[in-house]
This record gives C-alpha cells, structure tokens and sequence, in this order.
C-alpha cells in the first residue's frame, strides 16, 4: 500500500525514538540513525511546506508579484492608537511572511499612510516590499508636494507605482507620474477607481495613454469590468490590480451567515468564503493582483492562501456568481 511522505516521515522518527529507548547490541552504528534522521528531513519538509504562492507577471516589464496584495483603506486609518497600530504591524508582518509584497495606500485614507511607514520601520523595511501609492488632488501643482509627503510617510527612496487615484485631475497628474517614470523616480504609473465609476473615461484613458496599471472595483457581483476593461487591459499589455473584492467586508459578512457550499473545498480549493472569492478573482486572465484590506492577522493569511492551489475554471467562476448572488 502507497504511504505518503507525512506517514513516512512520522514513522521513521518514531523508529528512531524506539532505537534510542531499547539498547541493541545487534542494532547498527548510532551514525545510522543519524544518517536515517537527515533522509527523512527532507520528506518531513516537503509534507508540511505549503503551495508557492501564485506569481502574475506585470505585463510592462515582466516583473513577477504575488496575486495576492494588501490594501490599506479603512483598515489602517487608526490614527495614533498604539494598540491599533502595533495589530497593524502585525498584518504587515504576517503578509511579508506569507509570501506577499505589494501594499496599496492613498493619500485619501486617512493615517494610513504614517501606520504602514511604522510597520515597515519596525520590520527594517522588507526588501521583497512594492509599494503602490497614489496621487489625489485636483491640483496639478500641489501634486509633487503630496507625493512627497507620502513618500515620506512611507520612508521609502521611491514608490514602485504611482496611480493617479478616482482619475483626479488626471489630465495633469498623468503627465506627471510619466515624467517622474522616465527620470526613474517612481517604476510603473496608471490610475484607479471603485465603485464601478467612470469606466467609460478608464476606457479613453486605457486606448490613447502609456500605462502600466488600472486599479478598479472587481468581486463576483460587481462585474462591469469584465465587459471592456479587463479585455481592453490585456489587450493593450495593463496590469489590473483588483480592489473592493469582499465590498469593504460587507460581502464576507454576508456571506458569513451561510454555510460554504460542500463542492468550495474539492472543487475550488477554498475553504472559507473569503479564499472562494478571491478565488474567483484572481481566476479571471487580465487580473495581476486582489488587493483585499483587513485588520487581521488571521485574514491576511487566509487571504494570501487563496493564492494557494487551484483555481476555478471558467465554469466554477460562474457557479461561484450565481452561488454568491442567491444568497
């Protein structure tokens, strides 16, 4: 009978234990066990490292970042509370060590910005970080001056993206964030959205401009996107960072009242609701990277394990909307 490298490797430390306690005139040199203990390790390892985190390519550069992100909108904006900002650390911690680098923030959230540059300071600034930030003022000539202080805030040399957030004042700040591009003070530029709004600008904006990102609102009920923009995006070569995937946790708790459907797990390979829906995200071709807020160091590793694994085909994607969109 067939025994996985788990039961093996259980086994055979068992075996050793056995040796250790029951002297054997007969039993081999106790190098043996040593050399027996160091092939098993390996097995060990391998029974109990999880699934690497799935990689998508930015379509500019080929740069390879985790599907998984951590957005920052509310989640972060606690203020001077050092309670709140130490758990804020610790999902910056549990984030980098699950294997994920990209952190999403804006101006427009509030302390959010300060909060993530505490936890990189005190993490000594993780090397694996992408930091992906925004400009937001209707002012062309106030946005040098805010990019600044929210490279400040962070405390990083530069940001590795710049997206000119809600396409506030874009006509200007786009041009900006290309010249700094091509000065190598920011490395990608694109503009964001939610909510579904201004998707007909997002699709000018995506046919006549050189960008590398769209961020936009995409979970299994808001769809829109799916009609022009996420195919427009993989044509033209943009990058797509998903945010709202749990609708700021008002879908998760919703769904939270239903028990997870019995084919989520074998089918899909999610085993919360939350890990289903990014599932189901991060399924679709044109999406680089979900970028799903939380508090919890709990959720972030959730989070970036449905990253993990399978991911639906195009038939599961549809009985996960229409499961999601019944209940």
């Amino acid at each position: 009978m067939a025994t996985s490298a788990g039961a093996i490797s259980h086994r055979g430390l068992c075996l050793l234990c056995d040796e250790m306690e029951q002297p054997d005139p007969h039993r081999p040199h106790p190098r043996r066990r040593t050399v027996l203990g160091l092939a098993l390790a390996p097995l060990a390892a391998a029974a109990q490292a999880p699934d690497p985190i799935l990689q998508r390519n930015m379509p500019t550069s080929g740069e390879a970042i985790p599907a998984v992100g951590l957005g920052t909108w509310i989640t972060f904006n606690v203020g001077n509370d050092p309670r709140a900002r130490a758990q804020s650390t610790d999902v910056v911690r549990a984030f980098f060590a699950g294997g994920g680098r990209l952190i999403d923030s804006s101006p427009m959230y509030g302390s959010s910005q300060p909060v993530i540059g505490e936890a990189l300071a005190r993490l000594g600034m993780p090397r694996a970080l992408f930091s992906a930030e925004k400009v937001w003022t209707g002012s062309g000539a106030r946005g040098p001056a805010q990019i600044e202080a929210s490279r400040a805030h962070w405390g990083v040399p530069r940001f590795d993206l710049l997206q000119v957030h809600n396409l506030l004042a874009w006509e200007e700040q786009l041009p900006l964030l290309q010249r700094m591009k091509a000065e190598g003070r920011v490395r990608y530029v694109g503009i964001s959205t939610s909510e579904g709004r201004r998707h007909d600008e997002f699709e000018r904006i995506l046919r006549t401009q050189a960008i590398d990102t769209i961020q936009l609102t995409y979970n299994p009920l808001d769809r829109e996107a799916e009609q022009r923009l996420l195919p427009l995006a993989q044509e033209r070569g943009v990058a797509v960072l998903a945010n709202r995937n749990f609708r700021e946790g008002q879908l998760t708790r919703a769904l939270a009242r239903h028990p997870l459907p019995a084919w989520a797990g074998p089918e899909a390979g999610a085993t919360s609701w939350a890990q289903l829906i990014l599932k189901f995200v991060l399924a679709h071709p044109a999406v680089t990277c979900a970028i799903p807020a939380t508090r919890q160091v709990a959720h972030v590793r959730e989070n970036l394990a449905a990253a993990r694994g399978p991911l639906p085909n195009a038939a599961l994607r549809d009985r996960i909307a229409r499961t999601i969109a019944a209940l």
